[in-house]
């Protein structure tokens, strides 16, 4: 019996593997990315999404599995792996679901969204409820080809798409490590004020937009109780996670910044305890965008 099934990035099915290993759940089998596990569903910061009803039902024909899905619900999301003209058949059957890519800042979709799969060319695997609204947990968007100076922006919007809430005009945000400007851009395009903190200079046309401030400086050298309060922590410095955590804390404690949206960076081995730790503060978020390498997201709201 499937208790969960959880789907991982492109690359980091080993991450989610040892993160539900050290989590006490275990892997009956493998479908593609999906990892299918006998246990109840639990938190995986590791897993693009998590489906948390999964099913496993016959499928005879392209009919009999459409009209499965139907009988449950109107909207569902293909994980294609293997049996890909059956299971394009299938999807043929079903109400289509609208994937068009968000035009940040948008909210995500409301609506109901389930997932499924062909396990077999007669089994079919769905699952009614899933963490994600978005097809397969991966957020696409509009891009900006033109105006950012790197593609790091795409990671901090998914990741404030998935937190449901963004820099308002006026609000004072704080971007640490943020040559060459991605981030800062992105912030600054909101209309909030921006301090960019990096001991590299920003990219000149960043540096100037209206609202962007420049500190070439050390983010770990920043002082909380000595700087005005924020409405935002923003952070993509390259570091150990412990040093970022030992950042974080500082600033909570402090009382200095409202909101934190972070990167966790891994270098070497996947550091599962930091992350823990980061997961442990309360009201925390952390997970793993479909846009991210080998790290996570933190974001905690006030």
């Amino acid at each position: 019996m499937i208790g969960a099934a959880y789907l991982a990035a492109e690359g980091f099915e080993a991450e989610l593997a040892e993160e539900l290993r050290l989590g006490g759940r275990s892997i009956a089998a493998w479908h593609g990315r999906l990892a299918l596990s006998p246990e109840p569903p639990g938190p995986s910061a590791w897993a693009l999404e998590a489906w948390t009803a999964p099913r496993e039902v016959p499928a005879p024909s392209v009919k009999a599995a459409a009209d499965a899905l139907r009988a449950v619900q109107r909207n569902w999301a293909l994980y294609a792996h293997g049996q890909h003209r059956r299971a394009a058949l299938i999807e043929a059957r079903l109400p289509p679901v609208k994937a068009r890519p968000l035009l940040f800042p948008e909210a995500a979709p409301a609506g109901h969204l389930g997932g499924w799969t062909l396990l077999a060319t007669d089994r079919l695997l769905f699952s009614p409820t899933k963490t994600s609204p978005f097809v397969n947990g991966a957020v696409q968007f509009v891009e900006d080809r033109a105006g950012p100076p790197s593609r790091a922006y795409l990671k901090l919007w998914e990741a404030l798409t998935r937190a449901g809430r963004w820099p308002q005009p006026g609000e004072r945000c704080l971007d640490l490590g943020a040559s060459p400007g991605g981030w800062t851009w992105a912030i600054a395009q909101l209309g909030a004020e921006v301090v960019a903190v990096d001991k590299a200079p920003l990219e000149p046309a960043v540096a100037a937009m209206p609202g962007v401030s420049v500190r070439l400086e050390s983010a770990f050298g920043l002082e909380p109780r000595e700087l005005p309060a924020m409405d935002w922590l923003f952070s993509d410095v390259i570091c150990y996670p412990a040093r970022l955590l030992a950042l974080v804390r500082r600033w909570l404690e402090a009382g200095r910044a409202r909101n934190f949206c972070c990167t966790i960076k891994f270098q070497g081995e996947t550091d599962h305890a930091a992350a823990a730790e980061f997961a442990a503060i309360p009201g925390a978020m952390v997970f793993h965008g479909a846009h991210n390498k080998h790290e996570l997201m933190f974001v905690r709201l006030g």
